[in-house]
């Protein structure tokens, strides 16, 4: 008997006034009778629009069916098919504009709950033993995978799945990439990502950490030692500044950097000897989820006041609905239609305060926001100890100058074929951050995906061929 409630069953989680002082997930997941209630609010359409909007083509309605008649099991089999990260993505993706955003339910109330049904399977299955799953024959190809973050992963799996020996190379000394080192404990447990990542270890795939492809080893000196494809998935880890003055003050982060410490260095617990600065207010510069989480780390780890500082207004904010949501809970300021323009500093080089103007929205830009221009008579001074810049990332650029003939373009991303994956290089496929520049999680798998069967099509030609 479908659930015909106008509204998701709701998830708990933990107060705001609890979670901003502690690290600790703040969505607690369903339990099972939570989930079989959300399950039957499915209609089991049969032309299956959710679906259309999964980057990863994940069978939504049939792994929904499952967790309605209580086959847990089933339900995260049939996830797992195309999906190599469920756990991951049931936290992570932006389902609101993706696959629940074009569920029938939404179109008279709230859509069915997919994110948290898919969390849901994946948590459960991880509290048995993580089984071996059926590949194909292995062939004995070698073929290498370049960054393990989303789309290296991702890439990683389907070709294991596929019989090949998968070696992915990491610069860091653990794999996950963003998933570890940009995403915080609160949303995303580090403990999830290392238990997907051993599931792709149970398929045969190798990792070698602190292996710098560039440095370490060219990727002319990958193909001598026998890979015969190799995917560039190193993401896009280059931060972005403004380029005013105040920039190089102590006490002044990218993002980037800031996240690295807190969640890979573990800067918030006092075991871990990793330096970052006792903030007492704090401007997070930027309005996308990285901000977010950089802002929300900053209140966690003991500022007394944390600004969300932006150019534009909230409609215009790109960051998910529900992290701007968390935000404002935990006590985050939201100072909007204001842009800094000099950080200011003290005279022993420590970040004092900053300048910024009040903005205003004129027409619209190239990316359809109404473009923000500065407010005559609008300057006004933050008094804060510490900024972060959360203003995007672009591609390091190291293994494009260390490979002859790899083609990028103006913002620093590798060129590909859009149907083939294939960079300039022949043999080199690359996918997510490192072709378009920061964008999703859940956008990055779907790449590194749609690479793997590249690959695959790419190998079998060439060995036919020869």
């Amino acid at each position: 008997m479908p659930n015909m409630s106008l509204k998701k069953v709701k998830m708990r989680e933990q107060a705001p006034d609890i979670r901003n002082g502690n690290f600790n997930e703040v969505a607690l997941g369903y339990t099972a009778e939570e989930a079989v209630e959300e399950a039957a609010r499915c209609l089991q359409c049969k032309n299956r629009p959710c679906t259309v909007g999964c980057p990863v083509s994940v069978k939504i309605p049939e792994f929904i069916s499952k967790i309605a008649a209580g086959e847990f099991d089933k339900a995260i089999d049939i996830i797992k098919e195309t999906n190599s990260l469920p756990a991951v993505c049931g936290r992570v993706c932006p389902q609101e504009s993706q696959c629940e955003a074009l569920c029938v339910r939404g179109r008279k109330g709230e859509p069915v709950a997919i994110g948290r049904l898919e969390r849901f399977a994946a948590d459960r299955s991880m509290e048995k033993p993580a089984a071996e799953r059926n590949t194909a024959p292995k062939n004995g190809i070698k073929v290498g995978i370049i960054g393990a973050g989303p789309a290296g992963l991702t890439c990683a799996g389907d070709l294991a799945m596929m019989g090949y020996d998968v070696t992915i190379f990491e610069a860091l000394h653990v794999a996950g990439g963003v998933l570890v080192y940009g995403i915080p404990e609160f949303r995303l447990p580090k403990e999830i990502v290392r238990r997907e990542i051993d599931n792709l270890k149970i398929l045969g795939v190798k990792i070698e950490c602190n292996f710098i492809v560039g440095k370490t080893m060219t990727i002319d000196e990958l193909f001598e030692n026998g890979y015969q494809a190799l995917f560039i998935g190193s993401g896009a880890g280059l931060p972005k500044f403004m380029g005013i003055k105040g920039e190089n003050l102590n006490g002044v982060y990218s993002a980037n950097e800031f996240l690295t410490r807190i969640n890979l260095m573990n800067a918030y617990r006092e075991e871990y000897d990793t330096p970052i600065k006792d903030f007492t207010r704090v401007a997070v510069v930027g309005g996308g989820n990285v901000a977010m989480d950089a802002a929300r780390c900053a209140k966690r780890i003991g500022a007394k006041e944390v600004y969300i500082v932006y150019r534009r207004g909230m409609d215009e904010m790109p960051a998910r609905r529900e992290e701007i949501h968390h935000a404002q809970e935990e006590g985050i300021i939201f100072r909007l239609l204001s842009n800094p323009v000099e950080i200011l500093g003290t005279e022993d080089g420590w970040v004092r305060g900053m300048r910024c103007v009040e903005m205003e929205l004129g027409e619209p830009d190239q990316s359809g926001r109404r473009r923000p221009v500065p407010k005559a008579g609008g300057e006004f001074e933050m008094e804060v100890d510490g900024v972060i810049m959360a203003l995007g990332t672009s591609p390091n650029p190291l293994i494009s100058s260390t490979t002859e003939g790899l083609r990028i373009n103006r913002h620093g991303c590798v060129e590909v074929d859009d149907k083939t994956m294939m960079t300039s290089r022949p043999g080199v496929f690359a996918g997510g951050d490192a072709v378009t520049g920061a964008a999703t999680v859940i956008l990055a798998m779907g790449a590194g995906k749609k690479a793997a069967v590249a690959m695959d099509q790419y190998i079998k030609a060439k060995n036919k061929q020869s």
